[in-house]
């Protein structure tokens, strides 16, 4: 589990594919000491499993759930990835609950100055609609973030100059792909109303109703 709140930027130095699975190994400047085999990292909200280490870079397995989900396709030796170690239970969690499994791709449409911020327009898969709402959260490239709208295909986002500089957003522009998550809490909402009983037993918007949710 992540907070979208990126540790730092590291910068890919091999993305080798064998056969529909692939091996990723990046440079970062992460606390070395502090991470084993086995730890989970986020790779542009992607979660990962080190599986080596050392020399300043970690490399990754990578799924062919992960190579098709994702757009780690657009990656090469050089690129910039957005990183971020497991939430520690003991840590404030200042962005939201992130699970580092991505949902879909959305591409950028536009990206727009405004007052030293900047605004991207991405459109994604219609079907994942459902699951962003305007000043809701979600995950781009991993990072937390506000919707500040959103149409049937389209949402837009605005991006601080602290975050632009902390991310890999601040090279992102038009014709770009990123990955997204959508907000967790909303999925399983969906999964438990969709999972009501022929008797109306279970989780419904009348009993979430009732109990104060809506």
């Amino acid at each position: 589990m992540f907070t979208g709140l990126i540790e730092t930027v590291g910068e890919i130095v091999s993305l080798e594919r064998r056969g529909a699975s692939g091996s990723l190994t990046v440079r970062a400047a992460l606390p070395a000491a502090e991470i084993k085999l086995g730890d989970s990292i986020a790779i542009n909200g992607a979660c990962l499993t080190v599986v080596r280490l050392g020399g300043g870079t970690f490399t990754f397995d990578v799924s062919p759930e992960t190579i098709d989900r994702t757009a780690f396709r657009n990656l090469k030796a050089g690129s910039p990835v957005n990183m971020e170690r497991a939430l520690k239970l003991s840590d404030r969690l200042d962005g939201h609950l992130v699970s580092g499994h991505v949902d879909c791709i959305a591409t950028i449409v536009e990206r727009r100055e405004v007052s030293g911020n900047i605004v991207f327009t991405f459109r994604f898969p219609r079907e994942f609609g459902k699951y962003i709402a305007a000043k809701g959260s979600i995950a781009i490239d991993g990072i937390s973030l506000t919707v500040n709208t959103v149409e049937a295909d389209c949402f837009t986002v605005n991006i601080i100059p602290h975050t632009a500089e902390k991310t890999n957003l601040v090279g992102k522009r038009a014709g770009d792909e990123v990955n997204i998550e959508t907000d967790l809490i909303c999925r399983y909402l969906e999964r438990l109303l969709s999972g009501r009983s022929a008797e109306g037993e279970g989780v419904s918007l009348e009993l979430l109703a009732k109990s104060g949710f809506l």
